[in-house]
């Protein structure tokens, strides 16, 4: 079991580790063939195997992957060979990218940690009505807040005062299904707070405010998702109105009131997206970046303040624990270094798949994302795009790619990789992180929730057209 002390004592040795690491950019060529031209393919395996386990190992062994020791095993066991293989077979060439990715990996984790930890010390106590319109409304509030707070801080909120407004309702299956869809994927789209792939890209050298462009797609899936369950609410209220004696909606409209605990967390809430903005913005730093660790720094006071002031009963409401956000730490500890080769030799092959227009990169990116995390996929396919238009994955690479001409679309093709990994998380439960915490907290409140290819029919009937058809509005 992990505790406190040794949570925060390991962010702190991972930030260490990375501002000690070799500056970016230390590493050059000198002429010689760029590393992804000299990794072999079979260099890929361990990466597609980390992949594989996060996506197999919860049907196969569910009770053993439960623990994040069993996790961080299987992690070692595939990313520790990796490491050492890059840094004894290529020396410093090697070093330099697992070292990058270090600095990459730890920023990633303190924003996830922060936003996690202050938005557990968010609790809404109470009830709403849990009838269509209510419903609906929540919905549409998680969504527009899921780009603001993250995908998985915005459903870790609402899930369960959701819930408890339906409580009275039988058929409630629908409502965690569209929660899911809008909430814990679609939603993320507007911020890099939104969604892991999305900060990724921010990482990258994407500016903090160009995904603010995917509001037409963000408003066209998430407007489409809200109207059909919204309907569907409603029908599913009218046939319970039929089926039971007495008035469903009069009991619906019975709540205790709503309180909101917490509330002051709003305030390191909002410091952590100050933070984000002003340190890709360069504020206070002659317009370049913040230096490595700064931002990081920030952002963990920001939340070592929010776990302190935070009332016990917030944290016990809310069910706190480090659980997941330890769990998350774990698994992306392995991807970030397994698929250091795979994004090298994509970057110098990748023009070797065919992707050239917005539409293919938009399915691929978002059918892996489906069965694979949406994270890294994102970042496979982004350095894909890269390396078609002859950009090495050097710091920043990304702003390289949106800064060429118009004329080769990086804008769009960028959306359609940024819009896939996002928007197709939600077509399975292993799709982004979220999903399965919604699914498992449902449970909790003794709804049977769909297994996993149920869910996929779900998602295949509702998301597959309307992504069809945002592919014909934005992806042609």
């Amino acid at each position: 079991m992990f505790s406190r002390r040794t949570v925060f004592a390991s962010v702190l040795l991972l930030l260490i580790g990375g501002w000690f690491a070799a500056p970016a950019g230390a590493a050059e060529n000198d002429g010689h063939p760029a590393l992804g031209e000299k990794l072999p393919w079979i260099s890929v395996a361990p990466f597609a195997a980390v992949l594989l386990a996060i996506a197999a190992m919860p049907l196969a062994a569910p009770h053993w992957w439960e623990r994040n020791r069993n996790k961080a095993i299987v992690m070692a066991a595939l990313a520790g060979p990796m490491a050492l293989y890059l840094v004894a077979a290529w020396g410093g060439e090697g070093a330099h990218q697992l070292l990058d990715k270090l600095r990459e990996y730890v920023s990633f984790i303190v924003l996830l940690g922060a936003l996690f930890v202050i938005c557990g010390g968010i609790y809404i106590q109470g009830s709403f009505s849990g009838t269509p319109l209510v419903n609906t409304g929540f919905i549409a509030a998680g969504t527009l807040l899921a780009s603001f707070i993250g995908t998985t801080g915005a459903s870790m909120v609402l899930i369960r005062p959701l819930l408890r407004a339906n409580e009275s309702r039988q058929r409630v299956v629908h409502v965690v299904i569209f929660f899911i869809f809008a909430v814990s994927n679609c939603g993320g789209l507007l911020t890099p707070l939104g969604d892991p792939p999305l900060f990724l890209g921010f990482l990258n050298g994407v500016p903090f405010e160009w995904t603010f462009r995917l509001w037409p797609q963000w408003l066209f899936v998430n407007g489409c998702l809200l109207v059909v369950f919204h309907v569907w609410d409603q029908v599913m209220l009218n046939r319970e109105e039929l089926e039971r004696p007495g008035s469903q909606l009069e009991e619906l409209l019975h709540h205790p009131p709503v309180y909101i605990r917490g509330l002051r967390n709003l305030w390191f809430l909002g410091g952590v997206i100050a933070t984000i903005y002003c340190s890709g913005e360069g504020l206070g730093n002659g317009g370049e970046r913040w230096p490595f660790g700064v931002a990081e720094g920030v952002m963990l006071a920001l939340a070592a303040a929010s776990y302190v002031i935070t009332p016990q009963v917030a944290h016990a409401g809310n069910r706190f624990a480090f659980g997941p956000i330890i769990e998350v730490a774990v698994l992306f500890a392995g991807i970030f270094v397994t698929m250091t080769p795979a994004l090298l030799i994509l970057n110098v092959h990748g023009p070797e798949l065919g992707l050239r227009q917005p539409w293919q990169y938009f399915w691929t990116t978002g059918v892996l994302s489906s069965f694979l995390d949406n994270a890294p996929t994102d970042l496979t396919f982004a350095a894909t795009a890269a390396g078609d238009a002859g950009i090495p994955l050097n710091p920043g690479y990304l702003g390289e790619f949106l800064a060429q001409p118009a004329a080769k679309s990086p804008d769009a093709i960028l959306a359609a990789i940024s819009c896939g990994a996002v928007f197709m998380g939600a077509n399975t439960y292993i799709g982004n992180g979220p999903n399965f915490m919604v699914k498992a907290i449902a449970e909790q409140h003794n709804i049977r929730m769909p297994g996993f290819f149920a869910y996929m029919l779900y998602s295949s009937c509702l998301l597959l057209p309307l992504f069809a058809l945002a592919t014909v509005l934005f992806f042609r």
